[in-house]
């Protein structure tokens, strides 16, 4: 049925005469009846629904009939947001209206979302109480955190979930953008002068985190253009928090406390031009926080929101320095694991020896000997080629390519080491009987790409390396 009953609506334009009963749909009102020739014509009193007025939306609120110069410029458009609840209802009629009367389809792509639900994913109703006023989370959170938690995690179509423990941590995920950009702020000279920062003195970590956010930009305009929202702002995330946040500033720090230090510029510079690139791109989700951050850090913009989208920069590629980078992340994080699990205190320091027979591996170990001390809580970082003046009761590590040995004298319990090595060992056989499965998988090496078949490879050559390694440190505690 489309006829309903309504004040306001475009009237059907159906007539009838009250004459004979014959019924004649015309554009305008007839003066007689073509049949009895009686001028006693009404016009149905009932609207078409709704939806039809709405179908008119793309081109009536442009000026249409009038070929106005907002019509021409904005019709048609590129995309309409909506759900999947009136595809039929409005996107359908939308799509026949504009053909009919501007010849051409009114958008190009159509972007599906799905419905918000409450946290036992049943719609919100006022029957159940379950609704959310969106003006009071504003007023607790934030703008931004209701719009990253409706955002996170969320693919086109899908329903969310909604529940106030997603908003709160993206509360937390706004403090943490704001302390450390506050710290970032805190660590700026006045008057400093970006254009004489040199590149040549750009450390592993600065090469790094460049390269880093280049690619992000890369990865998150193409999610963006796929409609891969929730993709491209998880990306966001884990690159904010983790790698700028408890990974850069944490190593960048020593440079910014020490003025004679001869790279302080470009380690300022770096911090900016992350920054300020990381805001541009999250500020799709979070505007308000991004607006207020990027206001206040060195750019020449007059607002953020007409700034300059972050592109892809060949000279900021250094796939090297990320290399290096993954396996010194590596190590800090294996320590790190090792002393908490010893229940070592922070204010202990230990030896760290590290073995690889990579001349590049003990290049980049021996450079990152601060990052060791700082992070690591190492007392001396010790680099070598062969397993030589290692006690045989030293907490082992096993990394790609490398290993590390702490010396922790007397606070070591073989006990636990041997269970910790154990349980090392049986995670590698799981992902080597993995790997092994799918290689040894016909069907999976005759449809894979060769790329994915390569990378499997390579997994399985690390993977043994490391069992290889983890079995004979047992081997040798065992004796």
């Amino acid at each position: 049925c489309i006829s309903r009953q309504l004040w306001w609506g475009h009237r059907i334009p159906a007539f009838y005469c009250r004459e004979c009963g014959y019924m004649m749909v015309e554009h305008e009102m007839p003066d007689v009846c073509p049949k009895c020739g009686s001028s006693r014509i009404e016009q149905d009193p009932d609207t078409l629904d709704t939806w039809f007025s709405s179908a008119l939306w793309p081109f009536s609120t442009l000026g249409w009939p009038e070929q106005t110069e907002d019509l021409k410029y904005f019709y048609p458009t590129d995309v309409l947001v909506t759900g999947y609840d009136i595809i039929f209802f409005w996107v359908a009629r939308m799509i026949f209206s504009g053909v009919e009367h501007m010849e051409k389809e009114p958008f190009k792509y159509v972007f599906i979302h799905g419905i918000v639900r409450d946290a036992q994913g049943r719609k919100m109703s006022k029957s159940l109480g379950n609704g959310i006023d969106p003006l009071e989370i504003i007023e607790q959170y934030g703008t931004d955190a209701l719009r990253y938690a409706l955002t996170i995690g969320n693919s086109p179509g899908n329903d969310l979930r909604f529940s106030t423990e997603k908003v709160e941590a993206a509360r937390n995920f706004a403090n943490k953008i704001w302390n450390a950009s506050r710290f970032v702020l805190m660590n700026f000279d006045t008057g400093l002068d970006f254009s004489k920062a040199d590149p040549g003195k750009f450390t592993v970590a600065d090469k790094w985190i460049l390269s880093r956010i280049n690619t992000l930009a890369k990865e998150v305009t193409e999610n963006l253009e796929r409609f891969e929202l929730g993709v491209a702002l998880q990306k966001l995330y884990e690159f904010i928090w983790e790698e700028f946040c408890d990974w850069y500033i944490e190593l960048v720090k020593p440079r910014l406390y020490d003025n004679e230090s001869p790279a302080r510029l470009e380690a300022q510079y770096v911090l900016n031009y992350v920054l300020s690139g990381a805001m541009k791109l999250l500020h799709p989700y979070m505007p308000f926080i991004t607006a207020e951050i990027y206001s206040n850090l060195i750019n020449d913009d007059e607002s953020i929101m007409i700034s300059k989208w972050p592109e892809f920069r060949e000279e900021y590629v250094y796939p090297e320095a990320e290399g290096k980078m993954q396996l010194i992340m590596e190590a800090i994080r294996n320590i790190r694991n090792i002393r908490a699990e010893m229940n070592v205190p922070p204010s202990r320091k230990a030896k760290l020896i590290f073995v690889t027979g990579s001349t590049e591996g003990r290049e980049t170990l021996s450079e990152a000997k601060p990052f060791f001390e700082r992070l690591a809580g190492a007392s001396d970082v010790q680099v070598q080629s062969g397993k030589e003046g290692i006690p045989a009761d030293a907490v082992a590590s096993i990394l790609a390519g490398a290993e590390v040995y702490i010396p922790l004298e007397d606070l070591i319990d073989i006990e636990k080491e041997l269970e910790r090595l154990e349980k090392e060992k049986a995670n590698l056989e799981k992902e080597l009987e993995r790997v092994d499965g799918k290689l040894s998988n016909e069907g999976f090496v005759a449809k894979a790409p060769p790329k994915v078949i390569e990378e499997e490879r390579a997994k399985q050559a690390k993977y043994r390396e490391m069992y290889d390694k983890v079995t004979e440190r047992l081997n040798s505690l065992k004796k």
